[in-house]
């Protein structure tokens, strides 16, 4: 049964594929490789023996998503292609706009187009914005987003919804994540940020592997624990698990669904930090900076409503997390 992988080249799209291969799914991968290497690619047959269909596709080019619908027989698509980086679309949000939602609605035309109606897309914890209280649940109101990445977001899950209640013959599972890291048990694949990265995760392997001098902590004056931001961080594998269990959801029944993919777990920067060096046996060297604006003090998810209705929860620890984390950056120091 193919799935159509938009994206899939990247970070959590490469385990996904494999999670599919895994579960008996045959992934077509497109993606644009703005933000990721066709190298992920060859890394995933690697890890499961078996070879990838792969489209070099921008997903706002309808006659090359046409293309890849008629020469396939797909059952579902997982949306994971877009642009990502918070700052950058703070500085360029006309760009935004058009990649990510203009993108959709092309994917959602050519989709409808080929009869192919069942779509899980890749949203994210940052919908709830930043007024409502942890633990995040999905009854809570959305809205009142604090960049314009995540106001993409947000309009991609209207339009998504739109869609399902103007044809109730779609299939359409929302899926919100919090912060993913780690990476694959083989450390042949893992995030690989261009240029300095913007999550906290890879930047911390970049210091403990010796490609950065010293972590930003960014405000230790929080109402937390240790005054650093707490977050709730989801093993990527997990993650990719939980888009398994949407992909059988949507295979199975037409409908509107949304759910956390998260922990239900809130850990610090500094909690993060010291896993991070027992797990490496390095030093990550940081210096206290001032407070970035829109961050938050507390975000973390409750994650009940998935596992009550997909059967999936987070199972791997922090520790886990970093350990796979620092095989990845130290097997492959400079990324793919």
């Amino acid at each position: 049964m193919s799935i159509l992988v938009t994206g899939g080249a990247g970070f959590i799209g490469s385990h996904t594929c494999v999670e599919l291969i895994n579960s008996g799914y045959e992934p077509i991968i497109i993606d644009n490789l703005c933000n990721s290497k066709s190298e992920s690619i060859k890394r995933i047959e690697e890890i499961t023996g078996k070879r990838i269909k792969f489209y070099e596709c921008d997903i706002r080019d309808r006659a090359g998503l046409d293309r890849v619908f008629a020469e396939n027989c797909i059952e579902a698509v997982i949306h994971f292609a877009g642009l990502k980086c918070v700052p950058e679309s703070i500085s360029e949000p006309l760009k935004y706009y058009d990649n990510n939602i203009g993108g959709t609605v092309t994917l959602c035309e050519a989709m409808k187009a080929a009869g192919c109606k069942k779509i899980v897309f890749s949203s994210s914890a940052t919908v709830y914005g930043s007024e409502n209280p942890s633990p995040l649940r999905e009854d809570m109101p959305e809205g009142k987003t604090t960049n314009p990445y995540g106001t993409t977001k947000l309009y991609i899950e209207k339009v998504l919804k739109d869609l399902y209640a103007s044809d109730n013959s779609w299939s359409v599972c929302l899926l919100r994540y919090f912060n993913p890291i780690g990476a694959h048990k083989s450390g042949k694949i893992g995030e690989d940020p261009k240029g300095i990265p913007n999550n906290l995760v890879p930047y911390v392997s970049q210091v403990a592997v010796g490609k950065l001098d010293h972590l930003n902590v960014c405000g230790n004056d929080y109402p937390t624990p240790d005054g650093t931001g707490v977050r709730d961080y989801i093993h990527v594998v997990d993650l990719a698990l939980g888009h398994i269990k949407a992909v059988e959801k949507v295979l199975k029944e037409s409908g509107c669904s949304t759910y956390n993919l998260g922990t239900g777990k809130g850990y610090s920067v500094l909690d993060v930090v010291k896993a991070f060096e027992k797990a490496s046996g390095r030093e990550v060297k940081y210096v206290i900076a001032p407070r970035r604006p829109g961050d938050i003090a507390t975000c973390y998810s409750d994650p009940s409503k998935a596992k009550a209705e997909l059967g999936w929860e987070a199972v791997r620890g922090i520790e886990e997390m970093c350990e796979d984390s620092w095989r990845w950056q130290s097997q492959n120091p400079n990324g793919y």
